[in-house]
């Protein structure tokens, strides 16, 4: 039986919206204003967001971004850089109260990527969860996820590859092969479901299946939702930093 019951929302925005609103959720959530939450959205269009703390210049390929017209904006969250497909990515949020989840940074990365193990292997994707905050699939990088904790409340945050254009992924980010297990490309670090599968997952596949691995990895039945007043309004307050270069450009 489930645990318990779990607000849905399924969603496309732009990246300065997506942070917003997941810095909006957190807030909210940390005062009792919302309910626990899991967030899937897509980026619209193709991003690069990259961690609180790190480099914007040693992070993203800055020529090429602005050659393709690919924004890029910071995360509140931690983690590396992330390049999230309009065409073959999910991005998962979850928010939820801080006492639900182990204290250890590593067991809560854990318990929460269980939900991204559990999609990959609702498609036929063998998947396991790789310490600190990646999920792989026959050794290569399927999904990161980063977190930020406020209030007492938590959000992680991650993307799900069911069918990313890894050859614009490593045009986009610049990644130390340290990061990616000392691998010499991108290329042979990652991949996506639809590789592991050996067919082309679709969107519609890729959201069903995180719902059904988070509502099993979570232990609850989700309730689909839609964003409440308050969220709309913290978000559009918020959106502002997300669009500014002095945001984006904190550690250049």
């Amino acid at each position: 039986m489930p645990r318990g019951t779990m607000r849905l929302i399924i969603g496309e925005g732009t990246p300065f919206f997506n942070m917003a609103m997941d810095e909006a959720m957190l807030l909210l959530r940390g005062i009792n204003a919302i309910e626990d939450t899991l967030r899937l959205y897509v980026m619209k269009p193709s991003a690069v967001t990259i961690g609180y703390f790190q480099s914007l210049s040693q992070s993203v390929s800055l020529e090429y971004v602005r050659k393709q017209g690919i924004p890029v904006v910071r995360r509140i969250s931690g983690g590396g850089s992330v390049y999230h497909d309009s065409l073959g990515e999910v991005t998962y949020a979850v928010i939820l109260s801080a006492d639900l989840v182990p204290n250890d940074y590593l067991e809560s990365f854990k318990l929460i990527c269980e939900g991204v193990v559990r999609a990959a292997r609702c498609l036929n994707c063998e998947a396991s969860f790789a310490p600190l905050n990646d999920v792989v699939a026959h050794g290569r990088k399927l999904s990161g996820s980063a977190q930020a904790r406020k209030l007492g409340a938590l959000l992680q945050h991650g993307t799900f590859m069911y069918a990313t254009d890894i050859d614009t992924l490593a045009n986009t980010l610049r990644v130390s092969r340290v990061k990616y297990g000392g691998a010499s490309t991108i290329r042979k670090r990652v991949i996506t479901v639809s590789e592991c599968a050996g067919r082309r997952v679709s969107r519609e596949e890729a959201i069903e299946a995180l719902i059904e691995g988070f509502a099993e990895a979570l232990n609850v039945e989700f309730i689909r939702d839609k964003y409440s007043p308050a969220e709309l309004e913290l978000a559009k307050s918020l959106e502002w930093k997300y669009r500014s270069r002095e945001w984006t450009a904190l550690r250049p």
